[in-house]
């Protein structure tokens, strides 16, 4: 399919001597009004190019058009380091970060749905409750009183907190931080109030409510602490409760008192609207019998059936505007999700391409749209609808920029820009430019892939025994039972929606022991690197301050050793206020982070900084002669999880996605008689490193340990040794097992779009091989 030719211009993206990250003066002429697919190996510089220079600078000189005053209330970005950096347009960026949100956010407020269906109530339902916002559930007027609009209440659990057999004085209170012999348990033992020796479950009602809400005026109670014997006023033990731990952002609390505290609390829908968040008033109106939270339960593709029946004169222009929208989420495999959907709980996947339909109703030309991996988290069923997504975008005249290793969406582009030849150091030069035919001929770790045919696995591995999932029936699931068999690799498959994310959960909370590997961030920051997160670091703080008879906190850019004029961060951050910021290298640690006279400091003639300049590869040949077994373990993770190519100083901030993953992997390697649970472990390799990927899966299955992955890769479907296939569909119509065993047999017998895919995928192979 070529779009239109009245797009086609003779314009490019012009950029000459990029050097962002690890790009060596890359010069490029991309295309516009075309789409242009951006291939490489993890770290070659792809995200380099589209995302840190064009993405970037697109945006600085956006910002310039605004006000003073206006700019300084936007972000700010520093000028990319390049030659040249013209003929730009507008740039929409599309990423992986994942959706997030509050508890208030969800699918329907997301996509603006919900706002046309609150006005479709507003004026056509009834009995009416009043304007479109007296049907939001974020609005005073709307939400439900009970809740706050959150649909669900959060109530401490005194049948847990409180221990009825005994009294305050004999430890009745079982939350730690106010039990006896605690500062603030004093409250509640200590208290005249009260007999605090009489069982807490023979308290007359007057007697537990003083003890949980107080409520005598003057009531005061003695307490000891470092300062001595003090009189504070008496808090009821539930006041104190709400006041430390509910009526407050929890994020402030630490990860430790968090989960403390979820173990005291009972969290349900709320009594009074049961969930759908609204005030009785709201809740009542009707529009062709369905109400408003009848509407946002159903799936979207129920919803567009429902809503393409109102034909009032006042009301169907309305309901048309809202089957349009929804009819867009419907066409990118995305129809098995309902609008009160938080979007908290949207995979990667799902949350990239919801923010992509919010820009398919645009009427916007000549813009340029950046994706990342766009095709993370689909079935290669779904791929084709992506693709049809993107192309839309292009043929309304703009320019489509995306980043991915997918062959089949590399197939649909205009052109292909293919970057290399390696990884990191290795990496950031530009080794094609082409069509994708042309691409499939070339020479280049890209082109090498997309030739490469391979079977499925000849010769599976049987399983040691098995863990059995029984009637399963979370989410989706449709009383599932099934056997995970040990001792080998399993794929679980299906369409998007369609259980697997569920049933692994079932499973791993059957299992708590198992080592799981998801998408959720690493947590990084400037200051952090492989080796502070791998550990590697003390190690080598520990051999420098042995060897040279120093203090360990002086091989530390976060400690003593670091840089007094920079702070150990190698680069000083200039805000000129309304102006650009610029980051310039320090110049009295020249970017290196120490104090001189740590860099005088050497062990076998190398200098602290020269350790955390070496790859992971280099660093194993330097630590072979000492005697610590646990670094090599951790430097050896590295190079197994295809790492070894990064230096262990470079921050954790500069990594691609899939870097960054396969870094979290690296942690958990290297166990026996382990259960791995791997969730798309593919996500940001290119076609290359899924070899070693597989390589990796191999030697912990033969290790003696159990790998469980969630994969729509078709290469690690085929070299799996059971897979078990979801679906048939997404949402209600998915749930169910319906294949297990071999992927021979699924390629043989299987009835499910997995099935199709793969005897696809291995015709193919076929076809090339002739």
């Amino acid at each position: 399919m070529r779009h239109d030719k009245r797009h086609d211009t003779h314009q490019h993206i012009v950029i000459a001597g990029a050097r962002e990250n690890n790009l060596k003066e890359v010069d490029l002429r991309i295309p516009k009004g075309r789409l242009t697919v951006f291939t490489g190996v993890s770290g070659s510089g792809k995200s380099s190019v589209v995302f840190d220079t064009i993405a970037v600078e697109s945006r600085r000189q956006l910002n310039e058009t605004f006000t003073w005053f206006v700019r300084n209330r936007l972000p700010k970005y520093e000028r990319p380091h390049a030659d040249v950096i013209e003929d730009l347009s507008p740039a929409i960026v599309v990423d992986q970060r994942p959706v997030g949100g509050h508890s208030r956010s969800t699918v329907g407020t997301m996509t603006d749905v919900y706002s046309v269906i609150r006005v479709l109530f507003s004026r056509h339902g009834t009995p009416s409750a009043g304007p479109a916002t007296a049907y939001s559930f974020n609005d005073p007027s709307g939400m439900c009183p009970e809740c706050d609009g959150l649909g669900r209440t959060v109530r401490p659990d005194y049948d847990r907190i409180l221990d009825p057999a005994r009294s305050l004085a004999d430890g009745a209170i079982l939350f730690p931080p106010f039990a006896a012999g605690t500062w603030q348990g004093q409250t509640y033992t200590n208290t005249t109030g009260l007999d605090t020796h009489k069982p807490v479950g023979e308290f007359t009602e007057s007697e537990r409510r003083f003890l949980l809400r107080g409520g005598r005026s003057g009531a005061k109670v003695t307490v000891d602490n470092t300062g001595g014997s003090r009189d504070i006023d008496y808090e009821g033990l539930a006041d104190r409760f709400e006041r430390l731990y509910l009526n407050r952002d929890l994020s402030t609390l630490s990860q430790r008192t968090r989960d403390l505290v979820r173990g005291f609390l009972d969290e349900g829908p709320c009594p009074s609207c049961h969930g759908a968040r609204l005030n009785p008033a709201a809740l009542a109106t009707r529009v062709n019998g369905l109400g408003i939270a009848d509407c946002t339960r159903m799936e979207v593709t129920d919803l567009i059936r429902e809503l393409g029946r109102v034909d009032d004169p006042v009301a169907g222009p309305i309901a048309r505007a809202a089957v349009t929208a929804l009819e867009r989420i419907e066409a990118i495999g995305l129809g098995y999700l309902s609008l009160d959907r938080e979007t908290s709980t949207l995979s990667g996947g799902e949350g990239q391409r919801l923010k992509t339909v919010r820009h398919l109703g645009s009427s916007l030309t000549g813009m340029t749209y950046i994706f990342d991996e766009p095709s993370v988290g689909l079935h290669p069923r779904d791929v084709g609808r992506l693709n049809d997504l993107l192309l839309r975008l292009r043929d309304k005249g703009n320019t489509v920029l995306v980043v991915e290793h997918d062959p089949d969406v590399i197939a649909v582009a205009d052109h292909v820009v293919d970057m290399g030849p390696a990884a990191g150091g290795d990496g950031g030069r530009v080794v094609f430019e082409g069509t994708p035919d042309e691409l499939r001929r070339a020479d280049t770790l890209t082109g090498r892939a997309l030739r490469r045919t391979t079977g499925v696995k000849e010769h599976p591995r049987e399983p040691s025994g098995g863990h059995w999932i029984k009637d399963a029936d979370l989410h989706n699931l449709k009383n599932v039972s099934v056997c995970v068999p040990t001792g080998v690799l399993t794929a679980v498959t299906g369409v998007a929606g369609s259980g697997k994310s569920t049933l692994v959960k079932v499973f791993t909370e059957a299992h708590p022991d198992a080592v799981v590997v998801d998408q959720s961030s690493i947590g990084v920051s400037g200051r952090s690197t492989p080796a502070t997160y791998l550990g590697v670091m003390d190690t080598v703080r520990r051999i420098f301050a042995r060897e040279t008879g120093t203090d360990a906190g002086l091989f530390s850019f976060n400690s003593q050793g670091a840089c007094e004029h920079c702070q150990g961060r190698g680069v000083i951050h200039n805000d000129l206020a309304f102006m650009d910021p610029v980051t310039t290298t320090c110049e009295a640690c020249e970017g290196r982070r120490f104090k001189d006279e740590v860099l005088r400091l050497t062990v076998r003639g190398r200098s602290v900084v020269d350790v955390l300049a070496m790859t992971a590869d280099e660093a194993l040949q330097f630590f072979a002669s000492f005697d610590d077994p646990a670094v090599r373990r951790r430097l050896n993770a590295l190079r197994d999880v295809g790492l070894g190519h990064l230096t262990l100083g470079r921050p954790l901030s500069t990594l691609s996605g899939g870097e960054r993953q396969r870094i979290k992997l690296a942690t958990q390697l290297h166990r026996t008689g382990t259960t791995y649970v791997l969730d798309e472990p593919t996500t940001g390799l290119h076609m290359a490193d899924v070899d070693g990927l597989l390589a990796l899966l191999d030697r912990l299955v033969d290790a003696g340990n159990t790998v469980v992955v969630v994969e729509h890769n078709l290469d690690v479907v085929k070299h799996a040794d059971r897979v078990i296939d979801l679906g048939p569909e997404g949402g209600k119509h998915g749930g169910r097992v319906v294949f297990e065993g071999t992927p021979a047999r699924l390629a043989a017998v299987g009835e499910s779009f997995t099935a199709d895919h793969l005897r696809r995928a291995l015709g193919r192979g076929r076809a090339r091989a002739a």
